[in-house]
């Protein structure tokens, strides 16, 4: 038992010095350093907002290699637990040894995941935006779950959820919702989830009790930040006020708090009734069409990526990606990657990861190839 635990923490040092490679921690440490010398410069703090993004950076980049360094100093002391239970041949020091080195893989294993955000705005946050399609009132039951799964997924990871639009169906459901989730690498992961996803089960709302198929789209946009350059001129918007429908109040419905904004050179259209203050709802709308137009950004590039590449694979994410069978037998699978499981109800409570892992990895394999 003791040189088996032993080759799996030895192999799980080696993998710890390979993340110092794909981490680049000698090159951040570089940079702190750079940074330091740069935040003591005479006159520093005179341009508060540029000495914020560098405070707010160097914060950042000491939090990683905290945690790489945490990460070595683990494994160290897992090599002398293990070696202190075999001196004294005491097996519960092994089992203890045994259960820190699944632990401490699983955090291994978390930030190997991170690396492969590689994306230029893979860390940051996300808006997800869902939208039912045909099928009445069980394609926005089936938002309304969707919308639910991903809360869950993002409480999950102690991520924030807001709320920036939603609309509520007309007899149940959701017809279609808007929201940020906000925390470390939200869009690097989410950014797997766009596309439309199915759902086959006996619909609660057919008396009959006949099996249906609905079906939702999800995209998922980057939250545009303000140092990112996407610029709305005032003459290229139009800004239209009206009386917000659905639930939401009587309090709602007396004020033309409801702003829909029209960008005239893409057409995108942008919309939110959630709140009822007009100016709030006025803010987050430009902030889905800021996500909006920096998407729109992010698939032009990517297209012509493709086009050097001579890579003629369809780069749209409108195609079916995952299928959720509730009946006749319980199945959740990706059509992208083929992972697939049993337990519907673990995957509806937000357990996605492993879809969200696999698509990943799926990735940067396509990547490295070409």
């Amino acid at each position: 038992m003791y040189p088996e635990l032993k080759r799996d923490i030895n192999s799980l040092q080696n993998r710890i010095a390979d993340l110092r490679v794909s981490l680049d921690i000698d090159g951040k440490a570089a940079q702190v350093e750079k940074l330091e010398q740069q935040m003591m410069a005479p006159g520093f703090w005179d341009d508060q907002d540029k000495a914020q993004k560098v405070s707010q950076k160097l914060s950042h980049l000491k939090d990683q290699l905290s945690s790489f360094k945490h990460l070595q100093q683990q494994a160290d002391d897992l090599i002398v637990l293990l070696e202190l239970g075999e001196e004294e041949d005491d097996a519960e020091v092994v089992k203890e040894a045994r259960r820190e080195y699944s632990r401490l893989l699983k955090e291994v294993e978390k930030t190997e995941l991170e690396v492969l955000l590689s994306g230029d705005y893979d860390r940051g946050d996300a808006i997800i935006a869902l939208h039912a399609g045909a099928g009445g009132t069980e394609a926005q039951d089936w938002v309304e779950m969707l919308l639910r799964m991903y809360t869950r997924w993002a409480e999950n990871h102690n991520y924030r959820v807001t709320v920036l639009d939603l609309l509520p169906g007309d007899e149940a459901g959701v017809k279609s919702a808007t929201v940020e989730i906000s925390g470390p690498n939200a869009f690097g992961y989410l950014r797997s989830e766009k596309g439309v996803h199915r759902l086959v089960r006996i619909s609660p709302f057919d008396t009959g009790g006949r099996r249906h198929t609905s079906f939702a789209s999800v995209d998922v946009m980057p939250q545009a930040d303000d140092d990112v350059d996407i610029e709305i001129k005032d003459d290229e918007i139009k800004i239209d006020t009206f009386r917000a429908g659905g639930a939401g109040g009587q309090h709602v419905n007396k004020t033309d708090s409801a702003v829909r904004i029209t960008h005239l050179p893409t057409g995108i259209v942008v919309s939110c009734q959630n709140e009822r203050s007009q100016l709030t709802n006025r803010n987050a709308a430009m902030k889905m069409l800021r996500a909006k137009l920096l998407d729109l950004e992010m698939q032009r590039r990517e297209q012509q990526l493709a086009e050097m590449r001579n890579d003629h694979q369809e780069i749209a994410w409108g195609s079916q990606i995952r299928s959720y069978v509730f009946h006749p037998y319980s199945l959740v699978k990706d059509h992208r990657t083929n992972v697939e499981t049993g337990n519907v109800e673990q995957v509806m409570n937000g357990y996605i990861d492993p879809f969200i892992t696999a698509f990943l990895k799926e990735r940067a394999k396509g990547a490295q190839e070409k």
